[in-house]
């Protein structure tokens, strides 16, 4: 029976296959707005959890505290220094790595060629704590660390411009005014969030650098990385007892650092564009219900334009039930075939999304099962009335409709 029932309904769509397309039109562009843009929201929140887990794992960096913008300030401003270093690496037991490191933007030439690159000046735990490891070479040794030995590694974007794929180890390239002989090739780490090409970097010993590049002794920033399993919140109480025990800040005066917890970053900017996701979603949803009201509409139009036929159902013994369940079928049908259709615009939609702004594809099949779910529902719902109003028809009535 209920086989039957199917049947007659895809036959009656069939029948007025444009207005039912009309129809469903609705539904389709609802459910395509409502499965692209979460779709494309839950691959920008990956990329963003993807860009800030390349700066490192666990990762907390430590800087000099910066005057408000108005100027002002409630603590004395002071460069971080060796001795903050020294404490921090001797004071934390639960951290894995603990790297001072210094930046520059300068000139890096080879031959005839040169590029603009941002040069670091840092040791090995640098690389612990970004995750960041040689995919040609090697890192510095201790004696290259403690004399500020004049070897480097390159990023893949110096590699690409001045070697190609050849091989650059050993190769002597210029940085700023001073040699420096290339050691290693740095793992691709890409774009970061920021739109910074974090390849295109040269990293040196940090004794070198501040005595060939910088010209002061002064640390930038220190970048520590909790050990596995310890919660970066932990380290981070740890690093701030301590510098403030080092650098002697009074009780009751303000930090003169701050310390910046990737993970808290990652979740806030993560938790951001969730939220800007589901409201797209649901702004997106609300073409749902328009889609809606043109399937009552056009059912409506139905169960008048086939009131003789209801009338001929009704006199040959036919049930007021078979009149409802007929007509809701049939708008359950034709909102299920829109949202198949919308399921498949969306995901396209959303693949080109995501190969244009370079982010993951990552479709949720709770998304679409969902979607699908809802088109059927919305078919019930604003198809009930309709139905209703056909299987209560007065026979006779019926049968004397023109």
């Amino acid at each position: 029976m209920f086989r039957e029932t199917v049947r007659l309904a895809l036959l009656s769509v069939w029948r007025n296959a444009l207005r039912s397309f009309l129809t469903l039109l609705g539904i389709v562009i609802g459910v395509a707005a409502v499965i692209a843009m979460i779709t494309i929201g839950s691959g920008t929140t990956e990329k963003v959890r993807g860009d800030i887990a390349k700066l490192g794992s666990n990762l907390l960096v430590v800087r000099p505290a910066r005057p408000d913008q108005a100027g002002s300030t409630a603590f004395t401003p002071r460069q971080l220094d060796a001795g903050d270093v020294s404490a921090l690496k001797h004071g934390l037991d639960n951290a894995k790595a603990v790297a001072a490191s210094a930046q520059k933007t300068v000139r890096v030439v080879y031959g005839a060629q040169n590029i603009s690159a941002p040069v670091t000046g840092t040791d090995n735990d640098y690389f612990v704590a970004r995750d960041w490891n040689p995919a040609l070479g090697r890192t510095f040794t201790e004696p290259e660390v403690r004399g500020g030995a004049n070897v480097c590694l390159i990023g893949q974007t110096v590699r690409t411009q001045f070697f190609g794929s050849g091989d650059p180890l050993g190769q002597s390239i210029r940085v700023n005014r001073s040699a420096c002989r290339v050691i290693g090739v740095l793992e691709p780490k890409g774009t970061s969030g920021f739109g910074q090409d974090q390849d295109n970097v040269v990293v040196m010993p940090l004794v070198g650098f501040q005595r060939r590049i910088a010209g002061n002794r002064d640390v930038d920033s220190i970048f520590v990385a909790a050990a596995d399993g310890v919660a970066t919140s932990a380290v981070q109480t740890d690093i701030e007892a301590i510098l403030r025990d080092t650098r002697r800040i009074a009780p009751d005066a303000d930090d003169n650092f701050d310390i910046r917890d990737m993970t808290q970053i990652a979740e806030a900017m993560a938790s951001a564009t969730t939220t800007m996701t589901g409201m797209l979603g649901a702004v997106a949803g609300v073409s749902l219900l328009v889609g809606g009201i043109g399937v009552m509409n056009i059912m409506l139009v139905s169960v008048t334009e086939r009131t003789r036929e209801i009338g001929i159902r009704l006199a040959i013994g036919a049930h007021e039930r078979h009149i409802l369940v007929q007509f809701l079928v049939e708008a359950t049908v034709l909102s299920l075939l829109g949202g198949l259709i919308g399921i498949a615009l969306g995901l396209s939609l959303a693949g080109a999304a995501a190969a244009a702004l370079a982010i993951p594809f990552a479709p949720s099949v709770a998304v679409i099962l969902l979607a699908v779910g809802f088109s059927a529902l919305i078919g019930m719902v604003f198809g009930f009335f309709p139905a209703l109003r056909g299987a209560r028809l007065d026979p006779i009535e019926a049968l004397r409709h023109e």
